[in-house]
């Protein structure tokens, strides 16, 4: 951000109330100030506990309180004295700058007009007009990866992502929410769905060793247009979402992997009802235990091999025939035929997706 803009305010609230008036960084430095000699300036003691909420501080003299986007401030104002006067200046300075930083955001700012493209919050016909007003390069392909992280953790996650991706230019870190973040990254052009995974683990890997949790990360298509940012983020929170359903040990999922699981995952519950009450005998696929379903969950792995599953299960191969024979009479379906074995698959997903229930974007 620009910091004439913060200059203009600070002045004019100098000569209003007559004190020393500026505005720190994240590192403690003074960016803004009335008195312009200290501009540069470290305020080291107080930044860890200045930016620890927007609770208003009383430090070596002055009275501090930070300002900014709700979960990351990024800036606080400054106040000559202690007394209550002070914390009446600064509750009215920081309201001022809090207004100014929202417009310059609101107009100049690259990652803030990503930020409303990916969310919807701006309208098609304007995405072009503001792109060209921000000298926005719209030549390149990019890509969105949504971080889920798990938990409260002491260290910000998205001052880890930001740090890996420094380059504010090309690559937007973007807060959504309180779990998740979104990295819209330029990409080069060609490149395919292995080159995004592998980032996306090593994304997860950083985070996993600073926040000692693992995150789980959604990767959307490739895009080219600016205004297709929104759908290549749909599809990273589809991904997470399909992928917490179908795929719960992957940590990454992309959405160009998603397979059958994507077509399921759109089907309205009733019509999903219906087909296992058409498939299936009453009930029957609950009757199905513990062994029986680990068993065909590795006949499948094995492509209907019953040599190689039995040999994967330890079992002799009469036993592996046998329990089919039990699977069939009790569901009609052969497992051994290609075509049962297609139904009954996509049947045990269209379960697990009913009893998920996951919420839809």
């Amino acid at each position: 951000m620009s910091n004439r803009f913060f200059q203009g305010v600070i002045h004019q609230m100098c000569e209003a109330v007559g004190r020393t008036t500026g505005v720190i960084d994240e590192t403690g430095t003074i960016i803004a100030c009335s008195e312009l000699g200290k501009i540069g300036e470290i305020f080291p003691e107080s930044t860890q506990e200045v930016f620890a909420d927007s609770e208003t501080r009383c430090i070596a003299g002055y009275t501090f309180r930070s300002f900014g986007a709700q979960l990351h401030a990024g800036y606080a104002v400054f106040i000559e004295g202690v007394d209550e006067d002070a914390v009446k200046y600064i509750d009215i300075c920081r309201v001022a700058l809090n207004s100014i930083k929202q417009f310059y955001d609101e107009k100049y700012d690259r990652g803030n007009f990503i930020k409303n493209v990916i969310l919807d919050n701006i309208l098609p016909g304007d995405i072009f007009l503001k792109a060209r007003e921000l000298r926005f390069n719209n030549e390149v392909e990019r890509a969105v990866l949504l971080i889920r992280i798990n938990g409260n953790n002491d260290v910000p996650a998205f001052d880890v992502i930001q740090n890996l991706f420094p380059d504010k230019t090309k690559d937007f870190v973007i807060n959504v929410n309180d779990s998740d973040i979104a990295l819209v990254k330029e990409v080069k052009q060609g490149i395919d769905m292995n080159d995004l995974e592998k980032l996306a683990r090593s994304i997860a890997d950083s985070l996993s060793t600073e926040l000692y949790s693992q995150p789980l990360v959604g990767i959307g298509t490739t895009v080219t247009d600016i205004k297709d940012l929104a759908r290549s983020f749909k599809e990273a929170q589809v991904a997470l979402e399909v992928g917490k359903v179908f795929d719960t040990e992957k940590a990454i999922v992309s959405y160009d992997n998603l397979g059958i699981a994507r077509l399921i995952y759109q089907l309205p519950t009733t019509l999903c009802d219906m087909f296992l009450h058409e498939i299936f005998k009453r009930d029957s696929i609950e009757s199905l235990d513990s062994e029986t379903l680990f068993t065909i969950q590795k006949f499948f792995e094995n492509n209907l091999n019953v040599s190689e599953t039995s040999r994967k299960l330890f079992v002799h191969r009469n036993t592996l025939v046998y329990r089919l024979e039990k699977i069939k009479k009790i569901t009609g379906l052969d497992l051994r035929e290609f075509d049962d074995a297609i139904v009954f698959k996509v049947a045990l997903m269209v379960k697990k997706y009913l009893d998920a229930k996951p919420i839809k974007y």
